[in-house]
């Protein structure tokens, strides 16, 4: 079996104006389907971001494929490191940490690895899962990923979720989504009002699911003296507090006061900040995420480094659609040291995906599929109207800061903010 072909496709699905740290969503998510076709027939699926860079770099190690065995990961790292490596484009919307060579690579890889990983699972009859060392778990479990909102989109209707933009809207969200897929524990993206007020959401939080884990994640938007603040303040109610404060040495100055552990997606994100995370005992907490920690075969490595360090893992969310989640259920659901409920967007998706049986969520949890690869199959016809939607939406790079200020033009999105 070998790659005949490769077609990556740029998407765009309508996202409600979500606010966080760097400001707020824009009208359209963008996101990239990568199909990985053999001599055999098969195709293989991938999900990756859809941002002009990464496009233009996924553009170009496409055709260098052809003729590529998908079992050889080693083969697929060479060649996607003859046209990536050195390359270096930024994450515009800061919310995932510092952009290296490195880790630009690693996400150009990981967008063609997991398309390998599910044509190797189709070749063998075998669920992906099964190839990463077979399944410790049924369901995966999720967690309810609560944000500050708009009703709407400025000049636009109000979405079926509404404004919250205060405690009583923020239960009221976290009411709705637990009512309607189940979840378990509770996150609530913070670092948009001051932090007494994000506080009092988290309070009230608990006064509603006094029984629920909850997490709250500002972005890096405080200082550490804030950070120690918060953590005082939320000790007994929080679960982790995520990337309170920005970089290891702010991080580790929380986590020596802090009660709770601290979680990252920010501060450690490549091999690079692993030994000073864990030297520093800056984080207690690691958010894996396959789309920039270099595939399934990277995030297993990370995890085989929190199991030996005594770290807790998740997996970090961005909006994404099927493809992705299903990948981050297979490996979540191989991953014996999955200490705490993993992020996910699907709720904010609006049912818009491009995969024709998405997986389901049962008691907040996704049934992890047993079909041959990751278990999705692609819809076409969905696949070219979201295409059709990036062609007209008019967005072509995530900027979250740039929308922000076409409606409050004074909006500063400093580090620390507070």
């Amino acid at each position: 079996m070998r790659v005949d072909s490769v077609l990556v496709t740029p998407i765009a699905f309508p996202d409600p104006p979500l606010l966080n740290a760097a400001g707020v969503h824009q009208p359209w998510a963008l996101r990239a389907v990568v199909q990985v076709r053999t001599d055999t027939g098969l195709v293989g699926l991938g999900e990756t971001y859809g941002d002009a860079a990464h496009l233009d770099l996924l553009d170009r190690v496409a055709p260098t494929l052809v003729g590529l065995d998908p079992f050889d990961l080693n083969e697929l790292d060479r060649r996607v490191g003859a046209v990536a490596r050195g390359v270096n484009t930024p994450d515009k919307h800061g919310l995932t940490g510092g952009s290296t060579g490195e880790k630009t690579r690693a996400r150009v890889f990981a967008s063609f690895e997991v398309a390998c990983w599910d044509l190797q699972g189709r070749a063998v009859g075998r669920p992906v899962h099964a190839l990463l060392g077979g399944k410790v778990r049924d369901a995966v479990p999720y967690s309810a990923y609560l944000f500050y909102k708009w009703a709407g989109h400025p000049g636009a209707e109000p979405d079926r979720w509404g404004a919250a933009l205060d405690p009583d809207g923020i239960v009221e969200q976290a009411r709705r989504m637990i009512d309607e897929y189940g979840f378990g524990s509770i996150k609530l993206k913070g670092g948009v009002f001051p932090p007494e007020e994000e506080v009092a959401a988290i309070r009230a939080l608990h006064a509603a699911f006094p029984g629920l884990p909850l997490r709250l994640d500002p972005n890096a938007a405080w200082s550490p003296a804030t950070a120690i603040s918060v953590a005082k303040e939320t000790e007994g109610l929080l679960q982790y507090l995520e990337d309170p404060t920005a970089g290891i040495d702010g991080m580790a100055e929380v986590a020596a006061a802090a009660s709770m552990p601290l979680a990252t997606n920010m501060c450690v994100v490549s091999v690079d900040d692993l030994e000073p995370g864990v030297r520093r005992r800056a984080v207690g907490v690691i958010l894996a995420d396959h789309h920039y920690w270099g595939g399934l075969r990277g995030s297993r490595d990370l995890i085989a480094v929190c199991a030996a360090f005594g770290l807790g893992v998740s997996m970090h969310s961005n909006s994404h659609l099927g493809i992705s989640l299903a990948a981050m259920t297979h490996l979540a659901a191989a991953t014996p040291n999955l200490t705490y409920a993993c992020d996910t967007h699907t709720p904010w998706q609006g049912g818009v995906d491009v995969v024709s049986e998405p997986l389901r969520f049962v008691d907040g949890a996704a049934v992890v599929p047993d079909s041959p690869g990751l278990g999705v199959e692609l819809d076409h016809d969905a696949l070219d109207r979201l295409h059709a939607n990036y062609l007209s939406c008019g967005i072509t790079s995530r900027d979250d800061l740039g929308y922000m200020r076409t409606i409050d033009p004074g909006y500063d999105n400093r580090r620390p903010r507070w």
